[in-house]
């Protein structure tokens, strides 16, 4: 003889229900399960249908976390199962859930992707390579990659890293003509642009050393090394304040020609 619903109780949790069998508490359900069942009282239910009924439950509760999940923002499908896999959800379930997510466009790494790019390229300073590898983390395929960097144009990217050179010469133009120029190669390299991008990005901003102030800058720098290495002897000192110019971007005649006037300061 087969058991028979008694009872459908609604719980204090809004959409889930209790289901009675022959009068005792059997199992709980989700509305959505209630309904794609059609559970009603004085139904028969055997042990085939009742794990059936388990199974479709459990990806229901999976499927209600991923939507609060979502709610908060867009997530790519390896955010989504990660996140439910340390909800210690079962792999059969997430499997499940993710399917009936895409099915709905709920999950859409493509879409994802290209949202991703439109927003990186109006709130950041990244270019195209920061822009894949970040969206490789989150899980997302090269294809819809490609696909989405192609609404980051050539001419958006030649603003973004303009700007970006722009900021990163006022910050650096204390610093010797040489390594400046290197600091702003490399600081664009940096957040992803390609080199001969950033060529372009350099070549907007047509810098040129200002004489005076580099003399300067090295007289300033080169005064502080000299009395560094002052317990040296004359030949060394020279050859270490030399090295360590060098190393800050100044140029060889530049620095001997600093270095003479100094020394002939000091009488040596």
């Amino acid at each position: 003889m087969l058991a028979v619903i008694t009872m459908i109780e609604a719980q204090k949790r809004a959409g889930r229900f209790n289901v009675y069998v022959d009068g005792h508490y059997a199992f709980p359900v989700s509305e959505s399960v209630l309904i794609d069942f059609r559970l009603f009282k004085g139904m028969e239910v055997d042990q085939q249908l009742e794990a059936q009924l388990s199974a479709a439950d459990d990806v229901a509760k999976a499927y209600n976390r991923a939507l609060d999940y979502l709610s908060q923002q867009l997530r790519t499908e390896k955010e989504v199962r990660d996140k439910l896999a340390g909800l210690e959800i079962p792999p059969e379930v997430i499997d499940e859930t993710l399917g009936r997510l895409a099915d709905l466009n709920l999950v859409d790494d493509a879409h994802y992707a290209a949202s991703y790019v439109r927003t990186m390229m109006r709130t950041s300073d990244k270019g195209p390579r920061v822009i894949r590898q970040h969206l490789r983390q989150k899980g997302v395929l090269e294809q819809p990659i490609d696909d989405a960097l192609k609404l980051y144009t050539p001419e958006e990217r030649q603003t973004v890293g303009t700007a970006v050179a722009q900021k990163l010469a006022k910050r650096y133009r204390r610093q010797a003509f040489h390594t400046q120029e290197q600091k702003i190669r490399q600081g664009l390299m940096t957040r992803g642009f390609a080199s001969d991008e950033v060529g372009a990005m350099l070549a907007t901003l047509d810098l040129q050393p200002d004489v005076d102030e580099q003399a300067a800058l090295l007289a300033k720098q080169g005064e502080k090394l000299w009395h560094k290495y002052r317990t040296l002897a004359v030949s060394e000192r020279k050859y270490k304040t030399k090295q360590a110019l060098y190393r800050k971007g100044f140029g060889l005649d530049d620095i001997d020609h600093w270095l003479v006037g100094v020394a002939t300061t000091d009488g040596e």
